[in-house]
């Protein structure tokens, strides 16, 4: 709105002071024009988006679907949630990109073009999630600092790509490596090119999984510029901070490593349950590695109405993280009872899972259907907000969507 009273009101000298520079033919400019240079980009356009996806921040650009975008078995790329920390990379060459393999853990160093690791080494595909550690965030309350994600920062995507484990091998790790770190391409907000935006990573063994790709195709196609283009690393199952875009640089660290949002409070919970609000030393958080079991109801979309009699099909998606999903349930009485959903194996390991169910209503009224997933080990998701934490990280509660029987 600011933006807009500006502009409304805006003279050529300001136009001018703004960009940066004269207009040169600024008085030849129609009257109420404002320069492309000014003019507010459309996200949907610039990143194919769907036009329903909810934009949070545009310095960085974040973005999320809503629920019903997400009903497809494989995300598309229109409805697949933005997370950045900096600025888009611009000018990206693929054709001279490099990866670079080094560290106190690493044997040798070594550099690898993109084209070298395509025919070096073996092709793998995997359906992979990714969930953003703040999804849901939006329900804490003391509410937490950081983009009010509701439930749309997640999805499942086909990801190609070589497994970082080979590449790792090629190389030669030493017996001391604890954790590998990325580095990327990206540009902090301040513009510093000393500064990186992110840096993260994870411990070995995660660097090991099968799954662990170095990837360069999502859903059969080039990765699209904002999701990593031309190379990211995808550790599905664990926060989506780990999978960094526009991967140029891996290190191989004997220490945790300790890049960019690794440290503090970033992507930590408290070790230990703490009250709502409460302040926690950073030496009491703890890393987020897997994330916790949830489920998403995809169909229909919320404020559904039905006609008395009639069955309501419903359809989503479950993810444990590291874990398989065991159980699907849904409730019709806010969760004081729970009837068992179809639940389909998923497709490989970390790929989420697929549930449905014919829900009956015994009278007219207003309803909520709520979804609750159970995990391998026996573990399953809360009916109301969990665990309060200073960064409003890991929020699995059920979802739950509202139908009205007429």
């Amino acid at each position: 709105m600011q933006r807009r009273k500006f502009i409304k009101g805006a003279t050529l000298a300001s136009f001018a002071g703004v960009i940066g520079a004269e207009i040169v033919y600024g008085l030849k400019m129609p009257s109420g024009y404002v320069p492309l240079a000014l003019q507010e980009p459309d996200p949907f356009k610039m990143f194919d988006k769907n036009t329903e996806m909810v934009v949070l921040n545009d310095k960085p650009w974040n973005m999320e679907a809503r629920a019903h975008l997400l009903d497809d078995k494989v995300t598309p790329n229109e409805a697949i949630f933005i997370r950045n920390n900096g600025l888009v990379p611009e000018g990206i060459d693929a054709a001279n990109w490099t990866l670079t393999i080094d560290g106190e853990s690493v044997r040798q160093e070594k550099t690898y073009t993109l084209e070298e690791l395509k025919s070096k080494f073996k092709h793998h595909t995997y359906q992979l999630t990714l969930e953003c550690g703040g999804n849901g965030r939006s329900e804490f309350d003391p509410p937490a600092k950081g983009n009010q994600w509701t439930v749309g920062a997640v999805y499942c995507a086909e990801w190609t790509g070589v497994r970082l484990r080979d590449v790792l091998e090629d190389v030669g790790i030493k017996d001391d490596a604890v954790y590998f770190g990325y580095h990327a391409a990206d540009i902090h907000l301040s513009r510093d090119p000393k500064k990186e935006p992110i840096s993260r990573g994870a411990p070995m063994a995660k660097a090991m999984q099968d799954e662990t790709l170095l990837a360069f195709k999502m859903n059969g196609k080039d990765i699209p510029l904002v999701h990593g283009y031309p190379l990211r690393v995808i550790a599905g199952g664990w926060p989506a901070s780990v999978s960094g875009k526009w991967l140029q640089r891996i290190s191989i660290r004997n220490i945790v490593h300790d890049g960019t949002k690794m440290t503090g409070s970033a992507y930590r919970v408290p070790c230990k349950p703490v009250a709502p609000g409460e302040k926690v030393a950073d030496e009491d958080m703890c890393i987020i590695e897997s994330m916790p079991v949830k489920s998403l109801i995809t169909y229909p979309k919320s404020g559904a109405t039905l006609a008395k009699g009639k069955k309501l099909a419903i359809r989503g998606h479950a993810w444990a993280g590291e874990l398989e999903v065991a159980k699907m349930e849904y409730s019709i009485d806010f969760g004081a009872t729970w009837k068992t959903c179809k639940l389909e194996k998923p497709v490989n390991r970390l790929a989420w899972q697929h549930f449905s169910a014919e829900v009956d209503f015994p009278q007219e009224g207003y309803y909520e259907v709520w979804a609750k997933a159970t995990d391998s080990k026996g573990v399953s998701q809360p009916m109301l907000l969990p665990g309060w934490n200073p960064k409003g990280y890991l929020n699995n509660a059920c979802h739950r969507i509202a139908v009205k029987i007429v």
